[in-house]
């Protein structure tokens, strides 16, 4: 069966969930603002929610249209195909949101599409009531202004939940947003990679997971699982070819190190990798980042003049509560980057302080959202390496 996929991203983090789309190898249609959409079957629908490591969730894309009062809202609902995806058991949640849209009552917009696709369904399968006793197609709305996106939940619990975050901190990063930093840095399997405010240890975790080529789905469940269009068998053969194409190999050990000044973020840290199968690949410390002198036994193997990738959230606002905390954090950072210039640091803040206080202007800046917090990605950039490295 053709079906248009819709990914949905976190702001800034579009172009990185287009590009793991085209690498799975399916057909982009356009890509929005928070939105990718591109073309695909049932099998893409495993294959995303197994493999997409930045998008939020993987929908289904029903249909668009433009409605201005509720009769309308209800004539155009009730005209999509549901049916071609929604079964006689089939339940069918509906949630959604209203911006700039006439009508912006949730609650009313809800209702009219129950209503709407109860119709449609009863009429179908020649019901008087549907038993909604099946598994879950939960539909969402998406109103701007008088326009209605309509779409069926592929994932379930959004993709950032990977299953392994078994112990956290304050103010964690979503697992998503981690692994786009990682993407968007120059880090590669046979580089160092450190973390040096490392927390719940996200960071470094997505970091294994990308070296190691695990897919991010591998260890969970999808609401996909159970729809009856997905067939006997595919999501078995999907989650075996992941686990094929995995690195699980032990002879490579990676270079990765995580380190962080709370004992918790680091017994946190080491209880999520060791969930994640990543505890071998990460050195995770407890260690003040402005006492952290390069070359000096941390990270292993990478001195002064090697070329290292430092990626952090870094402390900011209420994570952290102290000004001269994180002026110094700042200082010790820009003492690094003088004294090993084949170095390359890639630095996640709201404080937008960070390049006045580090005496330099970043190579590239990227406005991201950590949640609902405004950040820059802060890119700095090292020596180049020798072409073979």
């Amino acid at each position: 069966m053709k079906l248009e996929l819709v990914a949905t991203a976190t702001f800034g983090l579009e172009a990185v969930v287009r590009r793991e789309i085209e690498a799975l190898g399916y057909k982009i249609i356009k890509t929005e603002d928070g939105r990718v959409t591109y073309m695909g079957d049932e099998r893409a629908i495993a294959r995303s929610n197994l493999w997409l490591r930045c998008a939020d969730r993987v929908y289904v894309r029903m249909g668009e249209f433009k409605a201005a009062d509720f009769e309308e809202l209800f004539q155009q609902t009730k005209a999509l195909e549901w049916e071609s995806i929604i079964p006689l058991e089939g339940a069918f949640p509906v949630v959604g949101g209203s911006v700039k849209s006439v009508l912006h009552s949730v609650p009313a917009c809800q209702k009219i599409i129950k209503k709407a696709v109860s119709m449609r369904l009863s009429e179908f399968y020649c019901r008087e009531m549907m038993p909604e006793t099946g598994a879950e197609y939960r539909i969402r709305f998406i109103a701007h202004k008088d326009s209605f996106l309509m779409l069926l939940d592929t994932s379930g619990a959004g993709l950032h939940k990977r299953g392994y975050r078994v112990r956290d901190v304050a103010a964690p990063m979503k697992e998503t947003l981690a692994a786009a930093l990682v993407q968007l840095s120059f880090y590669r399997k046979d580089r160092v990679l450190v973390d040096p405010c490392c927390g719940s240890g996200t960071i470094p975790i997505e970091a294994a997971l990308i070296a190691r080529n695990i897919a991010p789905g591998l260890g969970r469940s999808f609401v996909s699982e159970e729809w009856d269009i997905m067939g006997a068998g595919l999501w078995k053969e999907e989650r075996k070819l992941a686990y094929e194409a995995a690195d699980f190999g032990a002879d490579d050990a990676l270079k990765i190190t995580a380190m962080d000044i709370d004992p918790r973020a680091v017994a946190a840290a080491k209880a999520n990798a060791d969930e994640a199968g990543a505890i071998d690949d990460i050195d995770i410390v407890r260690m003040d980042m402005t006492a952290w002198e390069p070359g000096a036994g941390i990270p292993k193997g990478a001195g002064k003049d090697d070329h290292v990738v430092v990626i952090s959230n870094l402390p900011y606002g209420k994570r952290i509560g102290d000004d001269e905390g994180i002026r110094a954090i700042y200082a010790h950072i820009r003492e690094m980057m003088e004294s090993c210039p084949n170095w390359s640091f890639f630095l996640i803040t709201s404080d937008k302080t960070l390049e006045k206080e580090i005496g330099r202007k970043a190579d590239r800046r990227r406005k991201l959202y950590n949640g609902t917090i405004e950040t820059q990605f802060y890119q700095y950039h090292g020596a180049r390496p020798p072409k073979n490295q």
